[in-house]
């Protein structure tokens, strides 16, 4: 099919964009590989570059620095996990909520566990690169959800337990299939996790979850 001249032109001047787009993914993908192979202190930009197909210049162009790269990384872990979420009301339903919640962070868990390594070893380092943001940004994310569960609490939806360590153990139970899914694979005997593992998985946490928390299913 002919390709107008207007058409033409825009496909041109759109074409920056998509190659910028699609260079980053890249990089952003290998370095996500690289960092949870290596470490933040053993990974180098030249062994990104070399993971993405890229020159080296090109991850100094689209990120700057080593450190620049690690954060954009990590930004991206944290804000699938906390979208997983969802905008929440005192007007939802909390078994629907809590319930889509483990099972969407377990299927973050199976089809990304590099990123959960990297998060995991940057909070064993002390959280050097993400001190602030875990005092702000995500102190702040806890307290507003955690306002809409004082709600339920207090609609009777729910029993009254700590929305804080609620979710502290929503992420440790779900991203242990992910940090720690060697030590699962060698007890249940698998060469690697399957659907019904995780579908168990989703079922037992989540009962547990609700059971505890006096909601009704």
């Amino acid at each position: 099919m002919a390709v107008s001249a207007d058409s033409a032109g825009q496909v041109k001047r759109n074409a920056p964009g998509r190659v910028r787009q699609r260079n980053r993914a890249k990089i952003l993908q290998a370095a996500e590989h690289v960092f949870a192979e290596r470490g933040y202190d053993g990974a180098t930009t030249a062994a990104i570059a070399d993971r993405a197909g890229l020159p080296k210049a090109n991850v100094h162009y689209y990120f700057g620095t080593k450190s620049a790269l690690y954060r954009a990384v990590i930004d991206s872990i944290i804000e699938l996990w906390l979208e997983a979420f969802g905008d929440i009301s005192e007007d939802s339903d909390p078994a629907e909520t809590l319930g889509h919640y483990i099972r969407a962070k377990l299927a973050h868990s199976r089809e990304r566990p590099l990123a959960s390594r990297i998060f995991a070893n940057e909070i064993i380092r002390g959280a050097p690169i993400l001190s602030d943001y875990l005092k702000t940004d995500l102190r702040d994310w806890v307290t507003d959800k955690s306002r809409v569960l004082r709600q339920w609490a207090n609609a009777g939806k729910m029993d009254p337990v700590d929305p804080a360590h609620l979710f502290f153990m929503i992420w440790s139970t779900t991203q242990t299939y992910a940090d720690f899914d060697v030590q699962m694979r060698a007890v249940l005997g698998r060469q690697r996790l399957t659907d019904e593992d995780f579908e168990t998985a989703a079922a037992t946490i989540t009962d547990v979850i609700l059971k505890g928390c006096g909601i009704a299913r």
